[in-house]
Parts: structure tokens; C-alpha cells; sequence
């Protein structure tokens, strides 16, 4: 079982023969992934890593029967992108576009609210179901296939955190890396309720990082309505107040988005909080009662 990805899902790759389209589609291949085309518009017709091109998402739905499409788009044109794949009937959007402008991704979340698909990202390193489906730019080589889920804003530390859980023998359903922006497709409280819902998925990472209430809405969420055990990270414990650190959405404004504040209340809602991504394998060892 997974969430959002899985081994029959059928990939597009918007901005398919561009270098970084071309370089990860390729590498999504190699994983295993069922990728069955790419979109650029004018170069319709042609094939490339052995796939058709087609000049429209629309085209690509019709013809090869995509239902989930990964964005390589330049900032000035992935908000467009999104909302054509929305347009187009994609089910599942991953953006891994960064430096997309904010005013942009409003007018782009609002559009896509009445379509019937969701959203990844953007400024995401996308999603992964171990060893079935790669859809993003995820190592696949430290997956493995088992029943931790993840989220997580950062894609550094979601690396960090599928390496932990695989050294300590616990491999993993799917991860989902939602971004760092401050709009962004799907949320913590999302991401962690598809996980929850997974009845493959035993125990829930989930790291997240200093400025806005997305890990304490996912916290009370988890109070409230979870049953599973969840292992939780905040990144950025030293950063000083007002200063955005690595990610758009990472900026401190109040006392409740500082990274202690944060950790207090993910414990206060019974998540079992590591000071250090290092020690997120062997928390998850012994919150799964196997230490």
C-alpha cells in the first residue's frame, strides 16, 4: 500500500526534455517508475529517453492516459504549468520548481482548489513510494521498502530520516516532501492524515522547521484523531528571530513559530520529539516498542 504514488501510476515529466527534466526523468526510469511521456510544448511528436513528447498535458492524458505529472518548469512558467496539469485532469501535481513568485502560487492555488487533483510542493523534492515509484529527485538507493511514512519540509533531512529509519532495519511506505514555500500545495496536517489513513503505514516521521503553525496544526491534529505513533524533528533550534533561514517559509514572526515552541507542543500532543535527526531511527525503534 502507499499514498498519492504508487507502481502503476502514470507519470509525465512537464519540461521533459529540458537538462534537469531530462536528467531526473531519467533517473525516475532507472528507479522503476511507469513515466510515459513528457510535455514540451513545440516538440510534440518527438521521443525522447525513449518516451513520446507532447506539446500539452491535455494531450498527454488523452493519449497516455497520465494521471500524475512532476513539474521542471523555469519559476516565470511552473504556476501556469500547475494549473494546466489541473486543467488537464492530473490527479496528483508534483512542482519541484523553486523561486516560483509568491503571487503567482496564490492565483495558482486558488485555480487548482476547484479541480480534483493535489497538489505537491513547489520547492519540493517530490514524492516517494520505496521501491515502486519514484516521483521527484529523492536518492532512491536509501529506500526501502517497509511501513514508516514520511513528511517533511526539508529534503536534506527527508533523506536524513529514510537513511535512519533504513539503518535501524525500518524501511518505508511513501515520503512526501511538501516544501519549503510559504504556499504550497499540501500541508504537515495533510500529508500526516494521508499517512494515517494508510493501513500499510504503522508509525509517521515528521520533520518540520521553524515560521508558520503547520507542525502545531499537524500536532493537534495528531492529538485529536491520530493512532499511530509519530516521531517528530523541527529544524532551525539557533535561528535567531525575524531571519528567514534556507527556506521562504522558514521565518520566525511570534513566539509560537519558534523551533521550541514547536517541539513543546508536538509533545504536549504526545509525538515523541528528537532533539537531532540523528536520533530519529533508534526514537521510532523504541516508540514502535522494538528497542
Amino acid at each position: 500500500m502507499s499514498v498519492l504514488v504508487n507502481k502503476n501510476s502514470k507519470v509525465i515529466v512537464q519540461g521533459f526534455t529540458g537538462s534537469e527534466g531530462s536528467f531526473h526523468a531519467q533517473q525516475m526510469i532507472e528507479y522503476g517508475t511507469n513515466v510515459v511521456g513528457g510535455v514540451t510544448p513545440g516538440k510534440g511528436g518527438q521521443t525522447h529517453l525513449d518516451r513520446p513528447v507532447f506539446d500539452t498535458v491535455k494531450e498527454a492524458v488523452e493519449k497516455a492516459q497520465a494521471d500524475v505529472s512532476i513539474i521542471f518548469v523555469p519559476p516565470a512558467f511552473a504556476a501556469d504549468a500547475i494549473m494546466e496539469a489541473a486543467e488537464a485532469g492530473i490527479k496528483v501535481i508534483v512542482c519541484i520548481t523553486e523561486g516560483i513568485p509568491t503571487k503567482d502560487m496564490m492565483i495558482a492555488k486558488s485555480y487548482i482548489s476547484t479541480k480534483d487533483c493535489r497538489l505537491i510542493g513547489p520547492n519540493c523534492p517530490g514524492v516517494m513510494t520505496a521501491e515502486a515509484c519514484k516521483v521527484g529527485i529523492m536518492p532512491g538507493f536509501i529506500f526501502k521498502k517497509g511501513t514508516i511514512g514520511i513528511v517533511s519540509k526539508s529534503g536534506t533531512l527527508t533523506y536524513e530520516a529514510v537513511d535512519q529509519l533504513t539503518r535501524v532495519g525500518l524501511g518505508q511506505t511513501t515520503a512526501i516532501g511538501i516544501g519549503g514555500d510559504p504556499i504550497i500545495g499540501t500541508n504537515t496536517k495533510e500529508a500526516v492524515e494521508l499517512l494515517m489513513n494508510d493501513p500499510e503505514t504503522e508509525a509517521i516521521v515528521m520533520i518540520g522547521e521553524i515560521g508558520g503553525s503547520m507542525e502545531a496544526d499537524a500536532a493537534h491534529w495528531i492529538k485529536e484523531h491520530g493512532t499511530k505513533p509519530v516521531v517528530g524533528f523541527i529544524a532551525g533550534q539557533t535561528a535567531p528571530k525575524g531571519r528567514r533561514m534556507g527556506h521562504a517559509g522558514a521565518i520566525v514572526g511570534g513566539a509560537d513559530d519558534t523551533a521550541a515552541a514547536k517541539m513543546r507542543i508536538m509533545r504536549e500532543c504526545g509525538i515523541h520529539v528528537v532533539e537531532s535527526p540523528a536520533l530519529i531511527g533508534e526514537t521510532m525503534l523504541k516508540a514502535l516498542g522494538r528497542a
